[in-house]
């Protein structure tokens, strides 16, 4: 079994958790290929009129759920979209809660390769000022942590 973090006797046989070299490595790897990728999504939004509103950080294993915030200066959107980076991820549901507390709930149940894209959901009622986007997912097996973005226009 391969440990992620090593314990290391420090004086007074205090134990401290320390991340091994490998951790630290991987890490650093993820930290500049995010950078490459916020710099391409910033292209990606001048030439096509999307606006990235967030990403959140997937954990392998097991099913969790986060939320994306969004403020009334983001401005008025009519669509959304999601995007899957770094691994492959399971989404189970999406709720979108608007800006006069309404709330929509496209159907969802989406299996993403890794770097790839959901279709296009419109939202009801046209432009619409998005309060938060809750999400339910799983990062699958094999992969490492992937990364959900929101996108809107």
């Amino acid at each position: 079994m391969k440990l992620g973090r090593r314990f290391v006797l420090v004086g007074l046989g205090t134990l401290v958790l320390v991340p091994s070299i490998a951790v630290a490595q991987r890490r650093g790897r993820e930290r500049r290929q995010e950078r490459r990728d916020d710099v391409q999504d910033q292209a990606a939004a001048a030439m096509t009129g999307w606006t990235r509103l967030g990403e959140r950080w997937v954990q392998p294993g097991g099913v969790d759920h986060d939320t994306i915030v969004v403020t009334g200066a983001a401005g008025t959107f009519r669509q959304i979209a999601l995007r899957v980076e770094h691994s492959a991820l399971e989404l189970f549901d999406v709720n979108v809660t608007f800006g006069d507390g309404q709330q929509f709930s496209p159907g969802t149940r989406l299996v993403f390769a890794r770097d790839t894209p959901s279709r296009t959901i419109d939202l009801p009622g046209g432009n619409r000022v998005i309060r938060r986007v809750d999400f339910r997912f799983a990062n699958l097996p094999g992969g490492g942590r992937a990364q959900l973005e929101l996108w809107a226009r």
